[in-house]
């Protein structure tokens, strides 16, 4: 059997950054077979300059939103934000289909091997059957308003089905966010998280631990602007994270999003509970774009909690690019090394999604594209997307 030998500056294995002069071997379908010395590797070794990395995972982001790129100015804060793309996302299904289909092929070509799609309708579903990226469809519900649970449920059930029906597996029913979730629909979702993948946008904002610290602020105008009334919902006098875990408590694993307003008391509490394995999703550039603030990624580490990465949407992004998101953490948290803001990015997602048997690493028998990277030394100076020498 014929192979393709890899030789560059530096390799980036999944979770080590090796300098040592080492080849990494695949079968000609991409497998990875060896990571081995390069005195051993014999000939035909592809030399390249620069910094070999498994396929990144994009562990959150909004497909269906590609087509409002640029609508929604900077800086609104979460609960405006929030109201414009309820408000303004409905275009011509063949416009959405077309910038579905121009951001997949976006992340396929910057280095993205699998994504953490939320879905919301089946929009994308033709997109994913053309194939390139690995799929987990995060398929949502949300509803304030009690008397419409079973109505959103049902709705969602039927997008479920129909993401199960061609991927079988890979397609789970999560909650949308605290404040967006009423009781009555809590308790009709909760049998369906036992035993998947659930996501969950958690603290993006300070008015959504105000909401239920306190019972006020400004979803409670957001709620009255659009006519929606929860009489049930009373305030626990905590912030939102324990207010709603005892949810998610039969899940596999769980993956909280931008998480920036999460404090050191949430995360106590979280780690005192009994549950799925817990990940904490960063999307930075979506971060400054709604609330103008990033998460408190030092705090997160201090804890021990698993970190990957997200892109969020091109309704809150300039870009698909989990590159461009290393690189933002890189300037923001200089003390922060590159091999692990990669860890994040590779075998960290791979496991949150559940696909680290094949994605993430080049572990033997893996199949988790290649990547070339500019070097770490450069990476910040070279702005250029990864080269991809072998997809997954």
């Amino acid at each position: 059997m014929a192979y393709r030998k890899f030789q560059a500056t530096q390799l980036f294995t999944g979770t080590r950054l090796l300098n040592d002069p080492v080849v990494l071997v695949a079968d000609q379908q991409g497998t990875i077979q060896a990571i081995i010395p390069a005195s051993e590797a014999g000939d035909d070794v592809q030399l390249l300059e620069g910094m070999l990395c498994p396929g990144f995972v994009n562990a959150h982001c909004h497909l269906e939103l590609s087509h409002m790129l640029g609508l929604i100015p900077r800086h609104t804060g979460l609960v405006n934000f929030v109201k414009s793309v309820i408000t303004q996302r409905h275009f011509d299904e063949a416009l959405i289909r077309e910038a579905i289909h121009n951001a997949a092929i976006t992340m396929q070509s910057n280095g993205i091997v699998a994504v953490g799609d939320i879905c919301n309708n089946t929009l994308t579903l033709q997109q994913k059957l053309e194939g390139g990226l690995h799929y987990q469809h995060f398929v949502e519900v949300s509803g304030w308003n009690p008397l419409i649970a079973q109505k959103r449920l049902g709705q969602s059930l039927q997008y479920l089905q129909a993401y199960q029906d061609v991927f079988p597996g890979h397609s789970s029913l999560v909650p949308h966010a605290p404040y967006s979730v009423s009781a009555a629909l809590w308790e009709s979702m909760t049998p369906y998280f036992e035993g998947q993948t659930i996501t969950i946008h958690n603290q993006e904002c300070q008015a959504e631990n105000e909401l239920f610290r306190q019972g006020s602020g400004d979803f409670l105008k957001l709620y009255d602007s659009m006519g929606i009334q929860n009489n049930s919902f009373s305030a626990t006098g905590q912030n939102s994270l324990p207010s709603y875990l005892h949810y998610l408590q039969r899940a596999a694993r769980l993956i909280l999003v931008h998480n920036s307003f999460t404090t050191d008391t949430d995360l106590e509490y979280l780690m005192q509970f009994k549950g799925p394995e817990v990940f904490m999703c960063l999307c930075p550039n979506a971060n400054l774009y709604i609330e103008n603030i990033l998460p408190p990624v030092n705090l997160f580490r201090q804890f021990g909690i698993p970190l990957v990465l997200g892109t969020d949407s091109l309704a809150s992004n300039n870009q698909l690019s989990i590159l461009s998101e290393i690189r933002l953490l890189l300037e923001a948290f200089p003390q922060i090394s590159l091999s692990e803001l990669l860890q994040w990015a590779t075998y960290n997602g791979a496991r949150a999604l559940n696909r680290d048997s094949r994605l993430g690493s080049f572990a033997p028998q893996t199949k988790p594209g290649i990547l070339l990277l500019p070097v770490a030394d450069h990476l910040l100076e070279n702005q250029a997307e990864p080269q991809v020498l072998m997809p997954a």
